[in-house]
């Protein structure tokens, strides 16, 4: 039985108490329809039954009646209270429409009010937009003036930079901006004159930066004054508003002149209290009073020329340190000069203490030794102050009056030795007056060849000593050696003093024209020598007759074999006798020929006399030879077996 939607839990209740078949039946119908249902399943109806179950205490034939009547009742308590409460919403419904109209008649008012203001205002708007308008053109003409003034006019600050400090005139390295704003502003204003249809405006702003860059260049100068004279090597790093006030300051031609002789000035003065410290009161690295060496003149003038090198060589790096940021032209032009300028004061004080230092000096070899250290000193100083400056002159002035004073004492010294020179002894070597002049000049051309830098007038200086030793020692030697009697003991005496001349000179340069004059004199005597001993041996082995008959013959005259004294038997017995020389030459030799000191000098001798001797030889022997001077059963030695026997 299929369920109608209209039924519900509570019509399945109801009785039906009509009669008829089970189509007809209404009772039947829904007692079909409750069976065929599975009511138990259904969530609605156990709500419904939940419900109603407390409602019904005891089942009988009215308890459905009262069911409903109860149900009914029940319904119509909820329809009261759904009403009176919607009565409630009503009431809040009402209230609320109530104020909407009040605010929609308020809104309407407001609309009416603002309309009537917009129509009264509509004029002040028109006011207020023109002043806006107008405060934006004149907020760029704010900011047009603003960037003009930036461009064409200096801070307060920038002023106040360019004036210095007000205590004590120098400036700080807030100047230097504000110099170059300043710059840049009469630069720009000058191209504003050439684009710019205002002239006025132009001349005015470049007149008025003129004018400022003039005061602060003077301002700029002053400082550098007062820095210059409170300037120290030792804190120059300090000093970078000093480096930077002399680049500024390179644009003032004139300005940076005097900026560079102030400073000048103020470490001349500031040198010469440093050396006079140095002399009186000792230096920073040794502690001790340079003058404290005054007894040792070449320690003495040493030191002072030392400390001069290295005071030069500080102030150099301070002039570099100072323009290190102007272009490198200013320190090529202005490092010499004011280096010169500075050393100038050192001259007066260094010379003094010089000439007072080598008046009193003796010794002929510390007064050169003194002029290779001012040769040495002026080559090191030359390229920092220049040949032409003060300091440069005074070194060379001292340097000659040294070399002056050395030629004047060596040619004293030289005399004096000599003085005492006594005549040779029976050994025919030089005498001691002779070595002590040869031992002063090894001394001084030692001090020469050691010096650490090579003098340009050397050469002159080496002739001068020569001139000033050797020939006075050659005079008094050719004198010593008139007390000797023999011819051959004055050539001796004279080859060993002109020996031991020529082994000293030998070693040092320059001397090639005294050494050219030394070996001829040396030459001349050894002739002598040679000459007497080869003489000596043919007059005592009895060849010199031979030899002179034989040079002399010609064949116009004949056979040599005719002439008186040149017969076979002769020649025989003169040969037997050159014999007996040639099996022991050393029996022919001359005395003094072993008193020649020098072994190479005594060797040249006995080579020289054996090749006279031999040539004498020959020229008999080629006459022996000769057919046409009919020698037969004459026997002889050949012309190299005799040179052979005397090797």
């Amino acid at each position: 039985m299929e369920e109608k939607p209209g039924d519900t839990a509570v019509d399945l209740l109801k009785p039906d108490y009509s009669l008829g078949d089970a189509t007809t039946n209404p009772i039947k119908r829904k007692i079909d329809k409750l069976i065929a249902s599975k009511v138990h399943n259904d969530p609605e109806f156990l709500k419904a039954v939940d419900y109603i179950a407390p409602m019904v205490e005891n089942i009988d034939i009215h308890t459905e009646r009262r069911l409903l009547r109860s149900l009914e009742k029940r319904q119509l308590e909820l329809n009261r209270e759904y009403l009176h409460e919607f009565e409630k919403i009503n009431t809040h419904v009402q209230d609320f429409a109530d104020k909407v109209r009040a605010m929609h008649k308020i809104c309407a008012d407001l609309t009416n009010r603002i309309q009537q203001n917009k129509e009264k205002t509509q004029d002040l708007l028109s006011k207020t937009s023109a002043l806006q308008n107008q405060k934006k053109h004149l907020e760029c003409k704010q900011k047009a003036i603003d960037d003009f003034l930036g461009r064409f006019s200096l801070t307060d600050s920038e002023k106040k930079a360019l004036e210095g400090n007000p205590s004590d005139g120098t400036v700080s390295s807030d100047f230097f901006p504000a110099l170059a704003h300043a710059k840049r502003i009469y630069i720009d204003s000058k191209e504003l004159l050439r684009s710019s249809g205002d002239h006025a405006a132009a001349v005015e702003i470049m007149e008025e930066m003129s004018q400022t860059l003039e005061k602060a260049y003077e301002v700029l100068y002053r400082s550098v004054q007062r820095e210059c004279r409170t300037l120290s090597a030792d804190y120059i790093e300090m000093k970078s508003v000093l480096c930077q006030s002399f680049a500024a300051l390179e644009e003032r031609e004139v300005l940076f002149k005097y900026a560079v002789d102030e400073m000048g000035m103020a470490r001349k003065n500031q040198i010469l209290h440093l050396y006079i410290d140095a002399l009186t009161k000792g230096t920073y690295s040794s502690g001790k009073p340079i003058e404290l060496m005054s007894h040792d003149p070449f320690r003495y003038i040493g030191d002072m020329l030392a400390w001069i090198y290295e005071a030069i060589e500080g102030e150099r790096e301070l002039i570099y340190v100072l323009f290190k940021e102007c272009t490198p032209q200013v320190i090529h032009n202005n490092s010499m000069d004011l280096l010169s300028q500075i050393s100038s004061s050192l001259c007066r004080p260094f010379k003094l203490r010089v000439e007072q230092a080598i008046a009193g000096e003796a010794d002929s070899v510390i007064l050169f030794r003194l002029s290779a250290l001012f040769a040495f000193y002026s080559e090191k100083m030359i390229p920092e102050i220049g040949k032409d400056s003060e300091l440069a002159r005074t070194i060379a002035e001292l340097n000659q009056l040294t070399l002056n004073i050395f030629y004047s004492g060596l040619n004293g010294t030289v005399q004096k030795i000599l003085s005492r020179m006594s005549a040779p002894d029976y050994d025919l070597l030089p005498v001691p007056a002779v070595h002590q002049v040869l031992m002063l000049l090894r001394d001084v051309l030692e001090t020469q060849d050691g010096a650490m830098v090579g003098r340009q007038n050397c050469q002159e200086e080496f002739n001068k000593i020569f001139n000033c030793v050797l020939d006075p020692l050659c005079r008094s030697v050719q004198i010593a050696a008139t007390h000797l009697h023999s011819p051959l003991d004055v050539a001796v005496y004279t080859l060993n003093c002109l020996s031991a001349i020529h082994s000293l000179i030998i070693l040092y340069p320059f001397t090639d024209s005294r050494l050219e004059m030394i070996s001829a004199l040396m030459e001349g005597n050894e002739d002598v020598l040679v000459s007497e001993e080869a003489s000596t041996i043919l007059a005592n082995t009895g060849l010199i007759n031979l030899y002179q008959k034989a040079s002399a013959h010609d064949r116009n005259q004949g056979p040599l074999s005719l002439i008186s004294g040149m017969d076979p038997g002769t020649i025989n017995r003169t040969l037997a006798q050159f014999d007996v020389f040639l099996a022991q030459p050393d029996k022919y030799q001359l005395d003094q020929v072993a008193k020649i000191s020098s072994a190479r000098t005594r060797e040249s001798v006995l080579q020289r006399t054996v090749e006279n001797v031999t040539a004498a030889y020959a020229i008999v022997i080629r006459k022996l030879e000769d057919p046409f001077n009919a020698y037969e059963g004459v026997t002889f030695k050949s012309i190299e077996e005799v040179k052979e026997l005397l090797k």
